[in-house]
């Protein structure tokens, strides 16, 4: 089968597409014939994380596609049936933490950017009826990402304010859908003007530029909850805009994991900090009912040919995107 590989040299230069062999399905496991496939920032740090020395590897947490063969003991699920791939490996109950054991399809296990991938039954759910095959592709990870830290985590309620710096990736997208649906009011920056007024378009209540003054920009306004996805670039800035007794929720560090926090603002500010990735099987159902309920479908940047992924991942790397990157397969 054709796979995107990552062997033999670091970073991109280590990728080629090549062919593989096609994977039966063990006992408990299902085989997926992919139609797409989606891009995070995950594989790109996947090429820093796999070393030149290692197994080659095929990338990529997320897809969707129709099962074409089942394993031994396997129920409800058929050959046949269409479904979207979870790629949160071993954490299936809704707890503070994942367990032990706990992995991310796309490394170590081979992912989702090849014509087949092989996963355990529990982690394959049928494709919600509402989504295309392109916004099935997406959907995962980042999808699962946002609804564990706005409503696990972040404990989001209607009329709550919520921050989220740095819009326009996959994961803030999904939170600002998250969130407005919720009944949120939504706050959001970015750099991009162009980024700005897409998420005004998408139901934000207020967009501003990062680098600007966001006191004066909320007009001394504070909010309950801050969904930080960016890291030390702007973690000071959002604290200064929540309310005392606050939370913030943070997941993403691509500007900087090293922060300088003031103690005694933080204690005095009864602010409450979560750290939170990804999300359990439990949690990855309630997403799917909740964007089913909802009608909420993935904001799509755009989709390349497989063979294309050169182009596809210069594009995330260079944030250049307005939520989600995918593939067909």
């Amino acid at each position: 089968m054709k796979a995107v590989v990552h062997v033999g040299q670091a970073g991109m230069e280590g990728l080629s597409v090549r062919e593989m062999e096609v994977l039966q399905p063990k006992a408990g496991e299902v085989r997926v014939k992919l139609k797409t496939a989606g891009l995070n920032h995950r594989d790109l740090f996947v090429l820093v994380r796999h070393k030149p020395t290692d197994p080659p590897l095929i990338i990529g947490s997320d897809g969707a596609g129709v099962v074409d063969a089942v394993g031994e003991g396997v129920t409800g699920v058929l050959v046949g049936d269409e479904v979207v791939i979870n790629p949160s490996l071993g954490w299936l109950e809704k707890t503070d933490a994942p367990p032990e054991g706990f992995e991310i399809l796309g490394l170590p296990f081979h992912g989702t950017f090849a014509e087949q991938v092989v996963i355990s039954a529990v982690n394959v759910a049928p494709k919600p009826e509402h989504l295309s095959w392109e916004e099935a592709g997406v959907l995962s990870l980042a999808a699962l990402t946002a609804y564990r830290a706005l409503f696990t985590q972040g404990q989001l309620r209607e009329g709550m304010k919520v921050l989220i710096p740095g819009i326009g990736s996959g994961v803030a997208t999904f939170l600002l859908q998250f969130a407005k649906a919720a009944g949120a009011a939504v706050y959001v920056t970015s750099r991009s003007a162009e980024k700005c007024q897409k998420a005004l378009e998408l139901g934000a209540d207020k967009a501003f530029d990062s680098n600007g003054d966001w006191e004066q920009e909320l007009g001394g306004e504070k909010v309950d909850l801050v969904i930080e996805c960016v890291g030390a670039a702007t973690f000071n800035k959002s604290l200064k805009q929540l309310r005392p007794g606050g939370t913030v929720v943070t997941f993403g560090a691509s500007a900087g994991d090293v922060v300088e926090l003031n103690l005694r603002d933080f204690f005095y500010g009864q602010f409450r900090l979560f750290g939170t990735t990804m999300g359990s099987g439990e949690e990855y159902k309630e997403m799917l009912d909740f964007i089913t309920k909802h009608q909420i479908k993935p904001v799509i940047d755009s989709i390349y040919p497989l063979e294309q992924y050169k182009e596809a991942l210069n594009r995330m790397e260079n944030a250049q995107q307005l939520g989600k990157i995918g593939f067909y397969i």
